[in-house]
C-alpha cells in the first residue's frame, strides 16, 4: 500500500464523566453523509494509542468506517496519576471514558450515531465486553479479540509469571474475589444487547481460550447473535498473515451485517 493511500489521524479529545479530558485519534472518511464508526481500544491497559501505522485501523478505514483510537484512563503517556485512575475498584471508570468517547462521536455531523461499534484486543477485548454490558444501548456491535470475560478465571489460568503483575492492576484472587466478580463482564452478560464476534487463539497463555468460550456460551444461551472464530496455531493475538487473511474479512462481514446494515 502506498503511503498516500493511508488514512491520516486527527488528535481530538472529549470530556468524561468527572471532567477528565480523554484524548483519541480519529481516522475519518471523506464525502457526504453519516458514516459508521469502529472504536478501536488498545490493550494493556498500560499502553497508549499513538499515531502511526496500524493494520487493523487502516483495514477498517479502507472498508468504509471511521475509526477512533482512544486513550482512556489507565493509558500511559499522560502522567502517573492518570495511569492509576483505573486500578482495582476504579476499573469501570475507564469504561465510562469509553462511553464518553462514543457520545462525542455520536454528536459529529459525519457520524451515524446508530452505527458505532467496539473493537479491542486483550485488555481492549475486556473493554469491548465491559462497554457492551455497562452501556448496552450505546453500541451497535462488538469485536472481542483475546479479551478477558472473567477476571477470576483469567487470573487462575493465565501464565503464573504474569499473575502477580496482573493482580496489582486488577485485584488479587486471595483478597479481592468479590471485586473481581463485580468487574467481570461474564456476570453482567444479561445486560448485553448487541451482536458480538469473538476471535481467539487456542494456544493463548496470557488470556486462555476459556475466556472466549465462557462469553460465547453465555450469549448463545441467551439467544443473542454471537460468532466465535478460533485459530489452533495462534497464541495471544493473530501473528500469522494467513490467519489475518481469514479473520479480518470475517470481521468486516460481521460488521457489515450488524453495523452498516443494522435495522
Amino acid at each position: 500500500m502506498e503511503e498516500a493511500a493511508l488514512y491520516k489521524e486527527q488528535s481530538l479529545s472529549c470530556t468524561s464523566f468527572d471532567g477528565k479530558k480523554i484524548q483519541y485519534f480519529f481516522y475519518g472518511q471523506t464525502g457526504p453523509g453519516r458514516w459508521p464508526v469502529v472504536v478501536n481500544v488498545h490493550g494493556g491497559p498500560e499502553a497508549q494509542a499513538q499515531p502511526g501505522f496500524s493494520a487493523i485501523t487502516q483495514y477498517l478505514a479502507l472498508a468504509g468506517y471511521h475509526v477512533a483510537q482512544p486513550n482512556v484512563r489507565g493509558s500511559l503517556g499522560f502522567g502517573k496519576s492518570f495511569a492509576h485512575l483505573d486500578d482495582k475498584e476504579k476499573r469501570e471508570d475507564s469504561v465510562k471514558d469509553l462511553s464518553a468517547i462514543g457520545k462525542c462521536l455520536a454528536e459529529r455531523p459525519d457520524v451515524d450515531a446508530y452505527r458505532i461499534a467496539l473493537y479491542g484486543g486483550s485488555y481492549g477485548g475486556y473493554m469491548v465486553l465491559a462497554g457492551l454490558t455497562l452501556f448496552p444501548e450505546q453500541w451497535a456491535a462488538g469485536v472481542d479479540v483475546v479479551g478477558i470475560a472473567n477476571f477470576r478465571t483469567f487470573l487462575e489460568q493465565t501464565a503464573p509469571y504474569r499473575r502477580a503483575l496482573r493482580e496489582a492492576e486488577y485485584g488479587s484472587l486471595d483478597k479481592d474475589g468479590p471485586l473481581l466478580d463485580a468487574i467481570s463482564p461474564i456476570h453482567k452478560v444479561d445486560k448485553i444487547k448487541a451482536p458480538l464476534m469473538v476471535i481467539h487463539g487456542t494456544r493463548d497463555p496470557r488470556v486462555p481460550i476459556g475466556e472466549a468460550v465462557q462469553i460465547t456460551k453465555a450469549l448463545e444461551k441467551r439467544g443473542l447473535p454471537v460468532q466465535l472464530l478460533t485459530f489452533d496455531d495462534e497464541g495471544h493475538g493473530l501473528s500469522k498473515l494467513k490467519n489475518r487473511l481469514v479473520a479480518f474479512p470475517a470481521m468486516i462481514a460481521f460488521l457489515e451485517q450488524h453495523v452498516r446494515l443494522r435495522k
